[in-house]
């Protein structure tokens, strides 16, 4: 497949899709957004088990979705990447909700450190991810999401926006007030770092 996966490509495999359950076509879009989904689910559950039964659960569902017989066809689905996101939150929320009846452990959170060839700046890189991403675990989760969402999922503002529920005006208006909390949270020498 492809690297980037253009729009009318990704629409002409969702036509497959729900007009003639074609697993085909499903496979290629899973191909292509299967590690983005983990790494999104991995940043919240911190499991690699628990983070790859969420991500099958959350291709099930997007498959049941599409080849719903009884849905209608002609409803537009805008984009897979909007859908698959807001089906993979759901399941986020479903799991926690799931695990605080069970009334197990917070969350951790996934450690990024970029492979670099020179060890000291790999080491200070680390930290500012550990400073970063502790900062990020202590915000409240709406802030958590579309920081990830927009820097590391690299999502435009518009999908979020659909991921979220919300317009794009309000996106933005969130994804400012995150970023502002969290450059208040870091020192001053570490702030350049999260622009």
């Amino acid at each position: 497949m492809v690297k980037g996966l253009h729009i009318i490509q990704e629409k002409k495999l969702l036509y497959r899709i729900r007009v003639h359950k074609d697993a085909e076509a499903f496979g290629a879009l899973y191909d292509h957004y299967v590690e983005k989904i983990y790494r999104f689910v991995y940043f919240k559950v911190s499991h690699e088990e628990e983070a790859e039964d969420i991500v099958s659960e959350v291709f099930l569902k997007a498959w049941n979705y599409l080849t719903d017989v009884q849905r209608d066809t002609d409803t537009d689905i805008k984009s897979f990447s909007g859908l698959i996101y807001t089906i993979a939150r759901t399941s986020l929320i479903d799991f926690f909700r799931a695990r605080a009846k069970r009334k197990e452990c917070t969350i951790e959170v996934l450690e990024m450190v970029a492979h670099d060839e020179d060890m000291e700046r790999a080491y200070d890189q680390r930290r500012e991810i550990e400073q970063i991403l502790t900062q990020l675990k202590k915000m409240k989760r709406e802030y958590q999401e579309v920081i990830v969402l927009r820097y590391i999922e690299e999502l435009s503002l518009k999908e979020i926006a659909t991921i979220l529920g919300k317009s794009s005006a309000a996106t933005r208006v969130l994804l400012h007030r995150a970023m502002k909390v969290l450059e208040k949270s870091i020192p001053s020498n570490r702030k350049k770092s999260v622009k």
